[in-house]
């Protein structure tokens, strides 16, 4: 479903990109997108969105339409849209791959492109990656919190808008979830599709007992019976239990359990676990829904609760607790006229606003023992780590507090790689299911302290020594 969302962008991307082409500026530029705060207040966030980007860029260019629109407006001149009409971006992306387990302040995604090109993409970029990582990373938490139960997507119905239903739920499979309500989401990207039936199936028939039995004979090697439309105990289990044994006797062996949408359901499900057992039906699942998030799962957990499988819906496909990701595109570096290379830096009075210059690269530091991640490296693109030698780490912004990392007890791996090299796509994308899986090996290099959801331990990103001293000769320089 390649689209042309070459439009999708706030105006004042075109009206710099007028003003750079009327100026014949057209210097090659950095631009680093990244963002500064985890989401809900976890140890981590989770990067998404990658093959949505890479087919924005490949599909960049202006329509006959998009061009007369424009002309519509009257602020722009005629040699700047004849300009527009051959647009297309010869620039390079780096992007850290998608299902990669990210933290704050490191580049995304690096554009190393004409200035009027890395410009425009700014909005659609930040639009694409921002919105699927939220959700990847909400996913996560609520598959952490149901410690291997299974997580369905249900939120369809409340996600803001068509795309944020669809590309949504493709996030949530990468941050864990085992499938999705959404057809279309399967159809477009081979995700299981997974459902039961609405209260409203119940409610059309004479009584629940019947219309439990429908549905068996429909969905006989399926068969999920929602209990909680009148009275979950005294007439929705035993109803569901009388249909089980109906199958059973019929020698029908599907799949068979009950979901539990409403009340409390740490005593419903220990009361339904309890009822199927004595019934003999010790195979039959319970599923739950009902406004879930990790914080109510996992309170659920405590509880002791008999839940197999969870559908969560409003909660994550909104990352209601949260629902902005908050990254940000920034210049760091241009280059001259006389084609040196010059850092660029923003300075704010909020010391977590001040920009990292130059053109970086990020590396991980892994324990060669245990494999989990010790912290991630920010340097120049130009440096590179020699794991036989000892390596010295130090805060950004705390200098004094410093790790020295001794020769072969790490290993190292950068996380930015070439995505578009001088307008060609280079990377190929991996399946959803390849992301996902991906995504869970990512999760395991992870310290059990930085999964937690409340107070998690912090992975430190720190900046190399190169980059920490041009950064602070850069801030001496303005003052």
């Amino acid at each position: 479903m390649s689209r042309n969302l070459t439009m999708m962008t706030d105006l004042y991307e075109l009206t710099m990109m007028q003003g750079y082409f009327k100026q014949k500026k057209n210097n090659m530029v950095v631009f680093d997108a990244f963002y500064r705060s985890n989401p809900s207040g976890g140890g981590y966030a989770i990067c998404a969105g990658l093959e949505q980007l890479i087919e924005y860029v490949k599909s960049l260019h202006f329509d006959y339409e998009d061009i007369e629109y424009l002309r519509s407006l009257k602020i722009f001149d005629e040699d700047f849209l004849e300009y527009l009409q051959g647009f297309h971006f010869t620039g390079s992306i780096y992007a850290i791959p998608e299902g990669s387990v990210i933290f704050p302040y490191e580049p995304l995604v690096k554009v190393v492109a004409p200035i009027i090109e890395s410009q425009l993409v700014e909005t659609a970029m930040l639009n694409i990656i921002n919105h699927q990582s939220l959700i990847a990373t909400k996913a996560a938490r609520v598959c952490y919190a149901a410690q291997g139960g299974g997580i369905m997507e249900f939120g369809l119905r409340r996600a803001q808008g068509p795309d944020a239903g669809i590309y949504g739920a493709r996030a949530a499979v990468i941050g864990g979830c085992v499938g999705t309500s959404n057809v279309l989401t399967g159809q477009m990207f081979d995700v299981p599709v997974m459902g039961t039936h609405a209260h409203s199936w119940i409610m059309s028939f004479p009584d629940e007992l019947t219309a439990f039995r429908a549905y068996a004979k429909y969905y006989p090697h399926a068969c999920t019976l929602l209990v909680d439309t009148y009275d979950t105990l005294r007439s929705g289990i035993p109803n569901a239990i009388k249909v089980f044994q109906e199958m059973k006797d019929a020698g029908i062996n599907g799949r068979i359990g009950i979901r539990l949408d409403s009340g409390d359901l740490a005593y419903l499900s220990k009361k339904a676990r309890q009822m199927l057992d004595e019934a003999g039906f010790t195979n039959a699942k319970i599923t739950a829904s009902c406004d879930l998030d990790e914080n109510i799962i996992a309170s659920l957990k405590r509880q002791g609760c008999m839940i197999d499988s969870w559908g969560v819906g409003t909660n994550l496909i909104t990352s209601k607790d949260c629902p902005a990701f908050g990254g940000v595109y920034k210049l760091a570096a241009i280059q001259n006229d006389d084609g040196v290379w010059e850092a660029k830096i923003k300075v704010s009075e909020n010391p977590e606003k001040i920009t990292n210059p130059g053109n970086k690269t990020v590396y991980r530091l892994y324990s060669k023992d245990s494999g989990k991640i010790l912290a991630d490296l920010i340097s120049l693109a130009d440096e590179k780590i020699d794991e036989t030698k000892d390596l010295t780490i130090f805060d950004p912004l705390y200098t004094w507090k410093k790790s020295l990392l001794e020769a072969g007890s790490y290993t190292v791996r950068e996380m930015l790689v070439p995505i578009f090299e001088n307008g060609k796509c280079v990377y190929v994308n991996p399946s959803l299911k390849e992301i996902a899986d991906f995504c869970q090996e990512e999760l395991s290099t992870l310290w059990d302290e930085t999964k937690r959801l409340v107070n998690p331990h912090k992975v430190y990103v720190d900046l190399s020594d190169k980059l920490y001293h041009l950064k602070q000769d850069l801030l001496g320089s303005i003052r």
